[in-house]
Protein backbone atom coordinates (compact mmCIF):
# COMPACT_ATOMS: atom_id res chain seq x y z
CA UNK A 1 0.00 0.00 0.00
CA UNK A 2 0.81 3.48 -0.96
CA UNK A 3 2.33 5.08 2.54
CA UNK A 4 0.15 8.20 3.53
CA UNK A 5 1.90 11.76 3.73
CA UNK A 6 0.96 14.34 6.20
CA UNK A 7 -0.02 17.22 3.23
CA UNK A 8 -3.34 18.53 4.75
CA UNK A 9 -5.05 21.36 2.64
CA UNK A 10 -5.83 22.86 6.14
CA UNK A 11 -1.92 23.62 6.52
CA UNK A 12 -2.00 25.88 3.59
CA UNK A 13 -4.97 29.18 3.03
CA UNK A 14 -6.21 27.43 0.09
CA UNK A 15 -8.99 30.37 -0.33
CA UNK A 16 -5.84 33.34 -0.37
CA UNK A 17 -4.16 30.48 -3.29
CA UNK A 18 -6.77 30.13 -4.95
CA UNK A 19 -7.58 34.22 -5.34
CA UNK A 20 -4.07 34.98 -6.47
CA UNK A 21 -4.69 32.08 -9.16
CA UNK A 22 -8.23 33.74 -10.07
CA UNK A 23 -6.64 36.97 -10.41
CA UNK A 24 -3.93 35.71 -12.70
CA UNK A 25 -6.25 33.93 -14.53
CA UNK A 26 -8.29 37.30 -15.17
CA UNK A 27 -4.71 38.47 -16.14
CA UNK A 28 -3.96 35.70 -18.68
CA UNK A 29 -7.74 35.79 -19.95
CA UNK A 30 -7.44 39.77 -21.24
CA UNK A 31 -3.67 39.16 -22.75
CA UNK A 32 -5.24 37.04 -25.33
CA UNK A 33 -4.35 38.27 -28.44
CA UNK A 34 -2.91 37.86 -32.27
CA UNK A 35 0.13 36.22 -31.11
CA UNK A 36 -1.03 33.22 -29.18
CA UNK A 37 -2.21 33.00 -32.59
CA UNK A 38 0.51 33.49 -34.58
CA UNK A 39 2.20 31.31 -32.45
CA UNK A 40 -0.08 28.34 -32.92
CA UNK A 41 0.98 28.62 -36.82
CA UNK A 42 4.28 28.56 -36.22
CA UNK A 43 4.28 25.50 -34.37
CA UNK A 44 1.87 24.41 -36.98
CA UNK A 45 4.53 25.05 -39.79
CA UNK A 46 7.35 23.57 -37.59
CA UNK A 47 4.77 20.47 -38.05
CA UNK A 48 4.16 20.74 -41.59
CA UNK A 49 7.72 21.21 -42.55
CA UNK A 50 8.89 18.00 -40.40
CA UNK A 51 6.12 15.92 -42.11
CA UNK A 52 6.85 17.36 -45.69
CA UNK A 53 10.91 16.35 -44.90
CA UNK A 54 9.69 13.18 -43.73
CA UNK A 55 7.85 12.61 -47.19
CA UNK A 56 10.19 13.91 -49.74
CA UNK A 57 13.11 11.76 -48.19
CA UNK A 58 11.13 8.44 -47.14
CA UNK A 59 11.55 6.61 -50.64
CA UNK A 60 15.00 6.83 -50.61
CA UNK A 61 15.83 4.38 -48.00
CA UNK A 62 14.99 3.32 -44.92
CA UNK A 63 16.42 5.85 -42.99
CA UNK A 64 16.76 7.96 -39.30
CA UNK A 65 16.03 11.37 -40.65
CA UNK A 66 12.20 10.37 -42.61
CA UNK A 67 11.29 8.45 -39.62
CA UNK A 68 12.60 10.95 -36.74
CA UNK A 69 10.92 13.84 -39.37
CA UNK A 70 7.63 11.80 -39.84
CA UNK A 71 7.10 10.98 -36.22
CA UNK A 72 7.81 14.92 -35.40
CA UNK A 73 5.00 15.55 -37.99
CA UNK A 74 2.58 13.06 -35.81
CA UNK A 75 3.53 14.20 -32.87
CA UNK A 76 2.83 18.23 -33.81
CA UNK A 77 -0.45 16.41 -34.59
CA UNK A 78 -0.93 15.25 -31.42
CA UNK A 79 0.24 18.65 -29.79
CA UNK A 80 -2.25 20.30 -31.65
CA UNK A 81 -5.17 18.33 -30.93
CA UNK A 82 -4.14 18.52 -27.66
CA UNK A 83 -4.69 22.23 -27.04
CA UNK A 84 -6.72 23.01 -29.73
CA UNK A 85 -9.16 19.93 -28.60
CA UNK A 86 -8.98 21.99 -24.88
CA UNK A 87 -10.82 25.09 -26.77
CA UNK A 88 -7.51 26.81 -26.24
CA UNK A 89 -8.47 29.04 -29.11
CA UNK A 90 -11.98 29.46 -29.02
CA UNK A 91 -11.23 32.90 -27.62
CA UNK A 92 -8.28 34.03 -29.42
CA UNK A 93 -9.47 37.02 -31.94
CA UNK A 94 -9.23 36.14 -35.40
CA UNK A 95 -8.32 32.39 -34.89
CA UNK A 96 -10.08 30.65 -38.16
CA UNK A 97 -12.50 27.72 -37.36
CA UNK A 98 -10.19 25.15 -38.85
CA UNK A 99 -8.35 25.65 -35.21
CA UNK A 100 -11.17 25.83 -32.61
CA UNK A 101 -12.43 22.95 -30.57
CA UNK A 102 -16.24 22.87 -32.99
CA UNK A 103 -14.33 21.83 -35.87
CA UNK A 104 -10.54 20.87 -35.20
CA UNK A 105 -10.43 16.78 -35.96
CA UNK A 106 -14.47 16.29 -36.59
CA UNK A 107 -15.80 14.36 -39.02
CA UNK A 108 -13.87 14.34 -42.28
CA UNK A 109 -11.52 16.65 -40.71
CA UNK A 110 -9.75 14.03 -38.71
CA UNK A 111 -8.11 13.00 -41.81
CA UNK A 112 -6.64 16.50 -42.18
CA UNK A 113 -5.63 17.50 -38.61
CA UNK A 114 -5.54 14.04 -35.98
CA UNK A 115 -5.41 11.00 -38.15
CA UNK A 116 -4.60 9.08 -34.81
CA UNK A 117 -5.02 5.66 -33.17
CA UNK A 118 -8.15 6.63 -31.37
CA UNK A 119 -11.45 8.58 -32.57
CA UNK A 120 -10.95 11.66 -31.56
CA UNK A 121 -14.37 12.46 -30.01
CA UNK A 122 -13.83 9.76 -27.60
CA UNK A 123 -10.29 11.15 -26.87
CA UNK A 124 -11.83 14.25 -25.70
CA UNK A 125 -13.98 12.66 -23.41
CA UNK A 126 -11.80 10.32 -21.81
CA UNK A 127 -9.18 13.04 -21.52
CA UNK A 128 -10.39 16.26 -21.46
CA UNK A 129 -13.61 15.39 -19.17
CA UNK A 130 -12.55 12.30 -16.92
CA UNK A 131 -9.12 12.82 -16.75
CA UNK A 132 -8.83 16.36 -15.99
CA UNK A 133 -12.11 16.47 -13.74
CA UNK A 134 -10.58 14.01 -11.19
CA UNK A 135 -6.99 13.75 -11.57
CA UNK A 136 -5.19 11.87 -9.19
CA UNK A 137 -8.59 10.45 -7.88
CA UNK A 138 -9.14 6.41 -8.37
CA UNK A 139 -12.30 8.00 -11.07
CA UNK A 140 -9.08 9.38 -13.21
CA UNK A 141 -9.01 6.78 -16.06
CA UNK A 142 -5.04 7.36 -16.74
CA UNK A 143 -4.14 6.98 -12.88
CA UNK A 144 -1.13 5.22 -13.66
CA UNK A 145 -0.15 3.30 -10.60
CA UNK A 146 -3.38 1.73 -10.02
CA UNK A 147 -3.65 0.95 -14.25
CA UNK A 148 -0.55 -1.24 -13.32
CA UNK A 149 -1.29 -3.16 -10.42
CA UNK A 150 -1.62 -6.23 -13.06
CA UNK A 151 1.72 -5.71 -13.67
CA UNK A 152 3.13 -5.67 -10.34
CA UNK A 153 1.89 -9.10 -10.09
CA UNK A 154 4.27 -10.06 -12.90
CA UNK A 155 8.56 -11.08 -11.97
CA UNK A 156 10.62 -8.26 -12.11
CA UNK A 157 11.91 -8.88 -16.00
CA UNK A 158 8.72 -9.41 -17.30
CA UNK A 159 7.57 -5.88 -15.67
CA UNK A 160 10.73 -3.97 -17.61
CA UNK A 161 9.30 -5.79 -20.99
CA UNK A 162 5.77 -4.98 -20.60
CA UNK A 163 6.66 -1.24 -20.06
CA UNK A 164 8.50 -1.25 -23.06
CA UNK A 165 6.28 -2.57 -24.78
CA UNK A 166 3.92 -0.35 -23.60
CA UNK A 167 5.95 2.19 -24.52
CA UNK A 168 6.53 1.48 -28.10
CA UNK A 169 2.36 1.13 -28.82
CA UNK A 170 0.58 2.68 -26.14
CA UNK A 171 -1.89 4.84 -28.61
CA UNK A 172 -2.96 1.79 -30.45
CA UNK A 173 -2.50 -0.69 -26.98
CA UNK A 174 -3.95 1.49 -24.32
CA UNK A 175 -5.29 4.83 -25.23
CA UNK A 176 -7.72 3.30 -28.11
CA UNK A 177 -8.68 1.11 -25.47
CA UNK A 178 -9.60 3.39 -23.06
CA UNK A 179 -10.22 6.24 -25.20
CA UNK A 180 -13.64 4.06 -26.25
CA UNK A 181 -15.09 2.01 -23.14
CA UNK A 182 -15.26 5.60 -21.82
CA UNK A 183 -17.53 7.38 -24.68
CA UNK A 184 -18.77 3.94 -24.56
CA UNK A 185 -19.65 4.19 -20.77
CA UNK A 186 -20.99 7.63 -21.76
CA UNK A 187 -23.58 6.66 -24.46
CA UNK A 188 -24.88 4.13 -22.54
CA UNK A 189 -25.66 6.08 -19.66
CA UNK A 190 -27.55 8.61 -22.21
CA UNK A 191 -28.85 6.67 -24.73
CA UNK A 192 -29.62 3.01 -22.73
CA UNK A 193 -32.00 1.84 -25.39
CA UNK A 194 -29.33 2.84 -28.20
CA UNK A 195 -27.82 -0.36 -29.77
CA UNK A 196 -24.19 -0.51 -29.96
CA UNK A 197 -21.58 -1.90 -31.97
CA UNK A 198 -19.27 -4.79 -30.34
CA UNK A 199 -16.39 -3.01 -28.40
CA UNK A 200 -13.53 -4.47 -30.53
CA UNK A 201 -15.56 -4.02 -33.59
CA UNK A 202 -15.78 -0.39 -32.65
CA UNK A 203 -12.39 -0.56 -31.97
CA UNK A 204 -11.23 -1.90 -35.01
CA UNK A 205 -12.99 0.15 -37.36
CA UNK A 206 -13.29 3.52 -35.44
CA UNK A 207 -9.77 3.75 -33.78
CA UNK A 208 -7.16 1.52 -35.48
CA UNK A 209 -8.25 1.08 -39.20
CA UNK A 210 -7.98 4.65 -40.10
CA UNK A 211 -5.11 5.01 -38.96
CA UNK A 212 -3.21 1.48 -40.01
CA UNK A 213 -4.78 1.97 -43.55
CA UNK A 214 -3.61 5.69 -43.79
CA UNK A 215 -0.25 6.04 -42.38
CA UNK A 216 0.88 2.05 -42.98
CA UNK A 217 -0.70 1.16 -45.86
CA UNK A 218 -2.08 3.92 -48.04
CA UNK A 219 1.66 6.71 -47.04
CA UNK A 220 3.96 3.76 -48.58
CA UNK A 221 1.48 2.88 -52.09
CA UNK A 222 1.60 6.31 -53.08
CA UNK A 223 5.32 5.28 -53.92
CA UNK A 224 4.75 2.51 -55.86
CA UNK A 225 5.10 5.04 -59.13
CA UNK A 226 8.74 5.01 -57.93
CA UNK A 227 9.27 1.65 -57.49
CA UNK A 228 8.65 -1.17 -55.11
CA UNK A 229 12.03 -0.14 -53.39
CA UNK A 230 10.79 3.57 -52.61
CA UNK A 231 7.64 1.74 -51.83
CA UNK A 232 8.97 -0.75 -49.32
CA UNK A 233 11.72 2.17 -48.21
CA UNK A 234 8.26 4.35 -47.55
CA UNK A 235 6.92 1.88 -45.69
CA UNK A 236 9.75 0.94 -43.18
CA UNK A 237 9.96 4.77 -42.59
CA UNK A 238 6.27 4.95 -41.92
CA UNK A 239 7.18 2.21 -39.91
CA UNK A 240 9.94 3.70 -37.53
CA UNK A 241 7.96 6.71 -37.72
CA UNK A 242 4.91 5.26 -35.49
CA UNK A 243 7.47 3.50 -33.46
CA UNK A 244 9.01 6.85 -32.21
CA UNK A 245 5.65 8.69 -32.37
CA UNK A 246 4.83 6.06 -29.83
CA UNK A 247 8.08 6.20 -27.38
CA UNK A 248 7.68 10.40 -27.97
CA UNK A 249 4.76 10.64 -26.66
CA UNK A 250 4.80 8.57 -23.87
CA UNK A 251 7.60 10.10 -22.87
CA UNK A 252 5.86 13.49 -22.32
CA UNK A 253 2.86 12.26 -21.35
CA UNK A 254 3.15 9.39 -19.17
CA UNK A 255 5.38 10.55 -16.37
CA UNK A 256 2.89 13.77 -15.93
CA UNK A 257 1.18 12.74 -13.06
CA UNK A 258 3.58 9.86 -11.63
CA UNK A 259 6.17 9.88 -8.94
CA UNK A 260 6.65 8.99 -5.55
CA UNK A 261 7.06 12.69 -4.77
CA UNK A 262 3.56 13.49 -6.25
CA UNK A 263 0.27 12.84 -4.92
CA UNK A 264 -2.90 10.81 -5.59
CA UNK A 265 -6.15 11.08 -3.93
CA UNK A 266 -8.63 8.49 -2.38
CA UNK A 267 -11.45 10.55 -2.89
CA UNK A 268 -12.98 14.13 -4.60
CA UNK A 269 -11.77 17.67 -3.30
CA UNK A 270 -13.96 19.11 -0.97
CA UNK A 271 -14.11 22.86 -2.52
CA UNK A 272 -12.81 24.90 -5.19
CA UNK A 273 -9.95 26.17 -4.04
CA UNK A 274 -8.73 22.53 -2.60
CA UNK A 275 -9.16 20.90 -6.32
CA UNK A 276 -6.99 23.86 -7.62
CA UNK A 277 -3.94 22.48 -5.00
CA UNK A 278 -4.67 18.79 -5.62
CA UNK A 279 -3.79 20.04 -9.65
CA UNK A 280 -0.12 21.45 -8.52
CA UNK A 281 0.46 18.96 -6.08
CA UNK A 282 -0.43 16.09 -8.56
CA UNK A 283 1.23 16.91 -11.25
CA UNK A 284 4.71 17.98 -12.64
CA UNK A 285 6.82 19.84 -14.87
CA UNK A 286 9.79 19.23 -16.96
CA UNK A 287 12.12 21.55 -18.12
CA UNK A 288 10.31 25.02 -19.41
CA UNK A 289 11.06 27.41 -21.88
CA UNK A 290 12.13 28.03 -25.78
CA UNK A 291 9.67 27.50 -28.67
CA UNK A 292 11.90 25.04 -29.67
CA UNK A 293 12.43 23.10 -26.37
CA UNK A 294 8.52 23.21 -25.63
CA UNK A 295 7.76 22.20 -29.11
CA UNK A 296 9.88 18.97 -28.52
CA UNK A 297 7.73 18.28 -25.14
CA UNK A 298 5.02 19.18 -27.43
CA UNK A 299 4.21 21.79 -24.51
CA UNK A 300 3.15 19.12 -22.38
CA UNK A 301 6.33 20.12 -20.32
CA UNK A 302 3.88 22.90 -18.61
CA UNK A 303 1.84 20.60 -16.95
CA UNK A 304 0.90 22.05 -13.62
CA UNK A 305 -0.13 25.09 -15.37
CA UNK A 306 -1.95 23.28 -17.99
CA UNK A 307 -4.04 21.80 -15.22
CA UNK A 308 -4.95 24.93 -13.69
CA UNK A 309 -6.20 26.64 -17.06
CA UNK A 310 -6.62 23.64 -19.83
CA UNK A 311 -8.19 25.49 -21.96
CA UNK A 312 -5.25 29.08 -22.47
CA UNK A 313 -3.11 28.83 -25.28
CA UNK A 314 0.53 27.35 -25.60
CA UNK A 315 2.65 30.23 -25.18
CA UNK A 316 0.60 31.78 -22.41
CA UNK A 317 1.89 28.72 -20.31
CA UNK A 318 5.44 30.33 -20.73
CA UNK A 319 4.17 33.49 -19.66
CA UNK A 320 2.20 31.55 -16.62
CA UNK A 321 4.69 29.00 -15.43
CA UNK A 322 7.28 31.43 -13.42
CA UNK A 323 4.16 33.53 -12.17
CA UNK A 324 2.59 30.09 -10.77
CA UNK A 325 5.90 28.56 -9.32
CA UNK A 326 6.15 32.07 -7.53
CA UNK A 327 2.49 31.58 -5.70
CA UNK A 328 3.52 28.05 -4.78
CA UNK A 329 6.58 29.31 -3.18
CA UNK A 330 4.40 32.18 -1.67
CA UNK A 331 1.64 30.19 0.04
CA UNK A 332 3.94 27.17 0.73
CA UNK A 333 2.47 24.94 -2.18
CA UNK A 334 4.42 21.96 -3.49
CA UNK A 335 6.04 22.73 -6.61
CA UNK A 336 7.65 19.87 -8.52
CA UNK A 337 9.87 20.25 -11.87
CA UNK A 338 12.13 17.94 -12.99
CA UNK A 339 14.02 17.09 -16.44
CA UNK A 340 11.56 14.70 -18.21
CA UNK A 341 14.59 12.16 -18.16
CA UNK A 342 14.50 11.81 -14.52
CA UNK A 343 11.14 11.73 -14.65
CA UNK A 344 10.67 8.79 -17.15
CA UNK A 345 12.59 7.42 -14.45
CA UNK A 346 10.13 8.31 -11.73
CA UNK A 347 7.51 6.74 -13.75
CA UNK A 348 9.43 3.61 -14.48
CA UNK A 349 9.67 2.81 -10.42
CA UNK A 350 6.25 3.25 -10.24
CA UNK A 351 5.38 1.14 -12.73
CA UNK A 352 7.49 -1.66 -11.70
CA UNK A 353 6.68 -1.30 -7.98
CA UNK A 354 10.25 0.17 -7.17
CA UNK A 355 8.05 2.75 -5.24
CA UNK A 356 4.58 4.20 -4.82
CA UNK A 357 2.79 7.55 -5.04
CA UNK A 358 1.73 9.47 -1.86
CA UNK A 359 -1.15 9.05 -0.61
CA UNK A 360 -3.02 13.11 0.52
CA UNK A 361 -3.99 12.41 4.52
CA UNK A 362 -7.02 14.13 5.63
CA UNK A 363 -7.25 15.15 9.16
Amino acid sequence: MSAAVKLDPASVDLEAFLKDLLALGEELRASLGEEDLAHLKKIERWGRTATAVGAMTAWVAPNPLSAVALSLGRSTRWLLMHHVGHRGYDRVPNTPKRLTSPVFARGARRFIDWLDWMEPEAWKYEHNVLHHSHTGEDADPDLVERNTEWVRQRPKPARYALLAVLAATWRASYYAQKTTAALRQRDQALRPDEKQLPELVQLVLENWAPAFLVELVLFPALYLPLGPWAAFSAACNSWAAEVLTNLHTFAVVGPNHSGDDLFRFTDAPKSKAERYFRQVVGSVNFRTGGDLNDWLHLFLNYQIEHHLWPDAPMRSYQWLQPRVKALCEKHGVPYVQQSVWKRIGKLTDIFVGNSRMQVMARP
